[in-house]
């Protein structure tokens, strides 16, 4: 029964500091910026202008890219056109070293593979050459 004591007594904390802080303004200016008759101009400004302050302007479709664009761009393009060139460079390694492996595998199996015919069909009259010694 503690824990539910001391989950009831820190919720009612919290809900007693929230209602603290929102009967108090949020905003707090210093007397010494409101003093000058034309500080609410700088301060605040028209309800369209803050509507539209962090909107970005787009271009229309006809008009030109700005030149940081294009850079951006042909940036972008040449980095994807190196990690591609890179990944298909590395799957190129690595099928390149399967196929040596598995040549060198096969080889190895029919090598094994003669040596054993040889040995099988050897009648012992005359004496052994090897190919591959």
């Amino acid at each position: 029964m503690s824990w539910t004591r001391a989950f009831l007594l820190s919720s009612l904390s919290v809900l007693l500091i929230v209602t603290c802080n929102s009967s108090s303004p949020n905003v707090t200016f210093k007397p010494s910026v409101l003093s000058s008759p034309g500080a609410a101009r700088q301060v605040f400004m028209a309800e369209s202008d803050a509507s539209n302050f962090f909107s970005q302007k787009r271009r229309s479709r006809r008009s030109p890219k700005y030149y940081a664009e294009v850079q951006a761009e042909q940036r972008m393009k040449r980095a994807a056109s190196e990690r591609r060139r890179e990944y298909n460079e590395e799957q190129r390694d690595e099928y390149e070293n399967y196929l040596e492996e598995d040549r060198d595998e096969v080889n190895e199996r029919s090598n094994e593979t003669n040596e054993q015919l040889r040995e099988y069909h050897y009648d012992g009259l005359h004496p052994r050459f090897y190919w591959f010694h």
